[in-house]
């Protein structure tokens, strides 16, 4: 690797230390590496004669009494919608999102009766859509989102489109009428905060997946249960970052305002939520994300949009098509993180380059003229009303397929050489000490390790996991699962770490590899899993190359931070002290960069947990199978919430016992890091 030392700021000689200095990254832990493997070594020995026996593996299409008896209750709540009160209450915020998403499609995207065509044509929607977003953003931006409307429809994905940015912004606009005042009441309170904080933990720690099978029974299948679920996954990232920007608004301008007999609205409406704009804008550009995701997923439960062909050509191995799709999933995705994001700095850029109101005041007002002007040709003209038919994505999805089969046929000997190979290594292994362990002996070691790894306060709550996945009745399959996310995690360490070390002494890589990153943080987590589909076909070893490729942006990321941040005299010292680049990755920055490596694991973890969940679409197997099974099939419906709950305790177990060690890094002396906080849609507590 070729260092780029320019990146490492250089002292004058005499700022030097004048005798030589030793650097070290501190020491790790009393004895905490020994006890691991300590607990390892007795754990394999043991196993080595009790594998196979008190495993509690469950065939496939197996359930438990306790399953039968969620499904009972199930069939139960349905049967008392009327009588039950909390049912009466579900079902008329059920009726409620149906009815506008509804109307909303005959507004814009189905026909309207006795309109053979919605009430406001394909030109209309694409000339309102530029409108909104020269209003919010910029000309720029106005023509980024027309483009991405017209690519969608001539790739034959316009109702589909359609569909899901409608599912996304009611779910969006939702979440900003509960979120927003919340943010403020967090923002302005301690015992708010100290209150409604876990309640985010949880949310943000639940993998998407999973919210949609308790939804579905309060309020039925469809665009109900598709905006229930995206506004409860969406929802914490706009709390969590409004909150952060109006609490830290300086306290000079908040007692300057009190001292001149400014009221609490007036000091929130004029001085608090003014000054955190940009913050809270980059919250919604948060909550955007998340519901864009969540919304895709919700196909699960027949939610309308582009999840529906994704779905279907996964399930079917048609790669082609769901290649097409998922290109406008990355199009729109593409397009509503970059007009949030543009949102976020208009204001700012505005001020600093004089601009002058009035003539964007003319431009929003001509620009909506001509919006009009095509909403009424589109209510008038049948051309402009159902959007022209196009041969293009059919075309793409045929060429796709072919290039697909091609590849499996050419390329099976080496990618089925790695896939059985990195099985066979590494994956069965693991998995066979996991899940043929007995479960007593599984859990006594996995709660060893929590103590030894995060503290006792880890132990404790993994203990309270571990109670609630025996629990479930779904211990060797959560193993499974639990292997997939440790083996997926390993790997995306072993990449956030060389790229990390390589795009902080690299000024060219880091302008190569970021933007690549930036990409793969906006896009759905469903997309992943076309190329490896393609590449493997459906096994275990395809869900895990999907998580990996979903998580490792973010974890690379945090290492690139974690060693920019460490201290520069501490690396000057090193040098002058002869150490050449190799010592100085390895025994200044890496060891010191320790907090933000912990903490990139542990959102490592969570984004694998995630996906590998998802991952059963393509073989991954585990408890992921056990939820689809639920969602597919009534009377397993037990199944799968069983699957449900032990998903989320195995991800409330990694975030704590990753948590509790990124704060006992924070506590080494020697380490000079501050862990930073990161708002992740979706998982964990940041």
């Amino acid at each position: 690797m070729t260092a780029t030392r320019e990146l490492q700021p250089t002292l004058s000689s005499d700022d030097r230390p004048s005798a030589p200095v030793t650097v070290s990254g501190g020491r790790r832990g009393p004895g905490r590496l020994t006890a691991v493997l300590g607990v390892v070594v007795v754990w394999v020995v043991v196993w080595f004669f009790t594998r196979g026996s008190q495993t509690l593996a469950l065939d496939g299409l197996a359930k438990t009494a306790f399953h039968d008896r969620i499904t009972e209750l199930r069939g139960d709540l349905i049967a008392s919608r009327d009588t039950n009160a909390f049912m009466q209450v579900a079902n008329v915020i059920g009726d409620l999102c149906a009815t506008t998403v509804t109307w909303l499609q005959g507004l814009l995207v189905e026909a309207a009766f006795p309109r053979p065509v919605p009430e406001i044509g394909w030109l209309g929607v694409v000339a309102l859509a530029a409108w909104i977003a020269f209003a919010i953003a910029s000309w720029k931006m106005s023509a980024l989102a027309a483009a991405s409307l017209l690519l969608c429809g001539y790739l034959g994905y316009w109702e589909d489109s359609i569909d899901l940015l409608i599912i996304t912004m009611v779910s969006i606009g939702i979440c900003l009428v509960i979120g927003i005042p919340f943010a403020v009441w967090m923002g302005s309170s301690k015992v708010v905060t100290a209150v409604v904080t876990p309640v985010l933990d949880v949310l943000q720690t639940m993998p998407s997946f999973i919210y949609l099978l308790p939804i579905v029974l309060f309020v039925g299948i469809g665009a109900p249960a598709a905006v229930v679920a995206t506004v409860l996954y969406a929802l914490p990232p706009v709390i969590r970052i409004a909150a952060n920007g109006i609490r830290t608004v300086s306290p000079t301008t908040i007692e300057a305002t009190d001292s001149i007999g400014q009221t609490a609205w007036q000091r929130l409406s004029k001085v608090r939520l003014p000054m955190a704009k940009k913050t809270i804008i980059v919250g919604i550009n948060q909550t955007t994300m998340a519901a864009f995701s969540m919304a895709i997923i919700a196909a699960f439960v027949d939610g309308p949009g582009l999840g529906q062909p994704v779905l279907r050509g996964l399930t079917t191995q048609q790669v082609g098509v769901a290649f097409v799709a998922g290109v406008c999933i990355v199009i729109l995705a593409i397009m509503l993180d970059r007009l949030t994001t543009a949102a976020s700095v208009r204001a700012e850029q505005a001020t600093r380059s004089g601009a002058n109101p009035v003539t964007r005041r003319i431009a929003l007002v001509a620009g909506g003229v001509v919006a009009l002007v095509l909403v009424f040709v589109s209510r008038t003209y049948l051309w402009a009303a159902e959007f022209p038919e196009s041969t293009i994505g059919p075309t793409i999805a045929r060429n796709v397929q072919a290039f697909s089969t091609t590849m499996t046929d050419d390329f099976s000997t080496v990618t089925t050489g790695i896939k059985d190979n990195f099985t066979v290594v590494v994956l069965n292994p693991l998995q066979a000490l996991l899940a043929d362990s007995p479960w007593w002996l599984a859990g006594a070691a996995l709660l060893a390790l929590a103590v030894i790894i995060g503290g006792r306060s880890a132990g404790v709550v993994t203990l309270a996991c571990l109670a609630v996945i025996y629990g479930s009745g779904l211990w060797n399959d959560a193993m499974v699962t639990l292997t997939m996310t440790l083996v997926g995690t390993a790997i995306v360490m072993m990449l956030a770490i060389v790229l990390g070390v390589w795009m902080a002494w690299s000024h060219t890589a880091d302008a190569v590899v970021r933007p690549v990153l930036d990409a793969g943080q906006t896009l759905p987590p469903f997309v992943y899993l076309i190329p490896a589909l393609a590449l493997f076909e459906p096994t275990r070893f395809t869900a895990i190359v999907a998580a990996v490729i979903y998580a490792a942006p973010i974890a690379i990321k945090l290492v690139v931070d974690g060693i920019r941040q460490v201290a520069p005299t501490s690396v000057e010292a090193a040098t002058a002290a002869g150490s050449n680049t190799r010592q100085l990755i390895t025994k200044v920055q890496l060891p010191m960069a320790k907090s933000s490596i912990v903490l990139a694991a542990n959102q490592g973890l969570l984004y694998v947990l995630s996906m590998a969940v998802i991952g059963a679409l393509v073989g991954g197997g585990g408890l992921g199978y056990d939820a689809v099974l639920g969602f597919s099939q009534g009377e397993f419906y037990g199944k799968g919430l069983a699957a449900g709950a032990a998903i989320v305790a195995i991800g409330i177990m990694l975030d704590r016992v990753t948590r509790g060690a990124v704060r006992a890094g924070s506590r080494n002396p020697s380490a000079s890091l501050v862990v930073r906080t990161h708002s992740i849609p979706g998982l964990g507590s940041r």
